[in-house]
């Protein structure tokens, strides 16, 4: 009976009381909590203090505004953008149709005036002239045996008169020795006309077979090589794609110049002999010195534009034709200023400007604001334009400037 008591004492221990208190955090542990939820509040109150007050910015595009002018004997005054061009280039043929023997160069080599670059088929050629100068040769030949038969009718003429005053002789004889004489000067005259034909011939079949040998008209380099041996070449097109038209183009370097199209509104601003600052497309860091050679007097009605030249004020074999040119048209500065008074100006995209009645304005994005500036217009440079005042270089400006854009009115640039 002792056994039942003791299981049930046992029990009881195992028992959980539920009426009993749960115990708390620790201190340090409830002030970590508390602290987490006042940053979360803060955090959260931030950001939708920040998107309240981004509700009403404009997104917009921005550019850089670019120096402009800085060197040579004055600022810019008008900007536009050509090729470079040789005055002097020529695809070089043969002067007759032939087979191509010979090919002696390749593209980028260096040519002097009159040096061999090619060579045709002449054998037909060496026939003609061997013919030629054969007939000459019989010509001449012919001429001697002429010459000793009115040598000798010069001699019977005189015989004969000195026969007829002794009564040996007719006169009728005399006259028939005359008449000798003159068919053999006749003879004579006919033979020497006869090798000036031969002589002619000659020196058509020579001249045919210098057409054999292409030479280079001028000095230069070769840009192009447009026939190969074996191929049929002729100064004329024969049809059909067979028959090449010209064995090489050939470029003078030392004529090389730019071609720019100026808008016919400022050509006003150009004058031959001006100063002029080129910069090739693929050298953006080299300025060269360049001056204006002459004015086209004729415009392009399509384009409204005037072709001007450039002449290069020094040579260099970075340049080469057909490349993209940009070029600065400088005035000269005034005698006695300094350098800090020459006007500058800056390139900015066109759609930056804008008309607010009678002004022109841009708006500049500073401290996510939009500034507005009333600037100065100058030129146009392909897409872009020329602010000759109310501009800085390095300054951002808003491009295509949402309509209801104001000064000083929030915006928010969108990363291109």
């Amino acid at each position: 009976m002792s056994a039942e008591p003791d299981k049930k004492a046992l029990l009881g221990q195992l028992r959980i009381e539920r009426d009993a208190e749960p115990a708390g955090p620790a201190p340090g542990r409830r002030t970590r909590i508390i602290g987490g939820v006042v940053v979360l509040i803060v955090l959260l109150g931030g950001g939708a203090w920040l998107a309240l007050s981004a509700r009403g910015a404009l997104p917009v595009h921005t550019a850089l505004a670019q120096a402009l002018g800085g060197g040579g004997a004055g600022a810019s005054v008008l900007d536009a953008t050509g090729y470079v061009t040789a005055r002097r280039e020529a695809t070089v043929s043969a002067q007759m149709t032939g087979k191509v023997t010979e090919v002696l160069f390749d593209e980028g080599d260096r040519v002097k005036q009159g040096q061999v670059i090619a060579r045709l088929d002449d054998t037909a050629q060496k026939a003609a002239l061997a013919q030629a100068q054969a007939q000459l040769q019989s010509a001449q030949a012919l001429l001697a045996q002429d010459a000793a038969q009115l040598a000798q009718s010069v001699r019977d003429v005189a015989r004969d008169e000195d026969l007829v005053k002794r009564n040996l002789v007719s006169q009728q004889a005399v006259e028939q020795a005359r008449t000798q004489v003159d068919t053999g000067k006749a003879q004579l005259e006919a033979q020497r006309k006869q090798i000036e034909l031969a002589a002619a011939n000659v020196r058509s079949a020579q001249v045919a077979l210098d057409y054999c040998t292409v030479r280079a008209p001028f000095a230069g380099v070769v840009i192009a090589k447009a026939a190969q041996v074996g191929e049929i070449v002729s100064p004329l097109s024969a049809g059909g794609g067979f028959t090449r038209t010209g064995i090489g183009t050939l470029v003078d370097m030392d004529s090389l110049e730019i071609e720019v199209d100026v808008n016919e509104a400022y050509i006003n601003r150009v004058e031959p002999g001006q100063p002029v600052e080129s910069v090739l497309n693929a050298y953006p860091d080299w300025r060269i010195p360049s001056h204006v050679i002459a004015i086209i007097p004729t415009a392009d009605r399509s384009k409204a534009t005037v072709k001007v030249r450039i002449g290069f004020d020094v040579k260099d074999a970075r340049i080469v034709p057909d490349m993209g040119v940009r070029v600065s048209f400088e005035e000269k500065a005034a005698a006695g200023a300094s350098a800090q008074q020459r006007p500058r100006g800056v390139l900015v995209p066109a759609g930056a400007l804008r008309k607010d009645g009678s002004e022109d304005v841009v708006y500049v994005l500073k401290d996510r604001r939009a500034q507005r500036r009333a600037v100065t217009v100058g030129a146009a440079s392909g897409d872009s334009r020329v602010v000759l005042g109310g501009l800085s270089p390095g300054e951002s400006v808003i491009i295509d400037a949402p309509a209801g854009i104001r000064d000083d009115a929030a915006v928010t640039e969108i990363k291109q």
